[in-house]
């Protein structure tokens, strides 16, 4: 499994879920999954807004300025925060860059 290399994911990255990677609402269980190979997450609710907007189409730094106003928190704590968050998903094979 090729992992994303961490130090790729800045600001600027644009990020999708991996192909084999689904985000999905477990009716059974009321709540929402990342499916992947050999594991399940369950993300917590702010989780799920950055996962969703993993859209191959939203850079790092628009899903923290989003997340920063709808959370009215400053935007460089956020942004850090998401940051780690999705180099450790990156380095999990959840998500990857969005290109090619």
């Amino acid at each position: 499994m090729s992992v994303e290399p961490v130090a790729a994911i800045d600001r600027t990255a644009v990020l999708r879920l991996k192909p084999h990677v689904r985000l999905q609402f477990n009716e059974a269980r009321s709540q929402w999954v990342v499916q992947a190979p050999e594991r399940v997450l369950m993300p917590d609710e702010i989780a799920l807004r950055i996962l969703k907007l993993c859209d191959g189409k939203t850079s790092v730094e628009a899903i923290a300025e989003t997340l920063a106003r709808d959370f009215q928190a400053p935007r460089e704590v956020i942004e850090s925060d998401v940051l780690e968050m999705l180099r450790g998903l990156a380095e999990k094979g959840i998500v990857t860059h969005a290109r090619g």
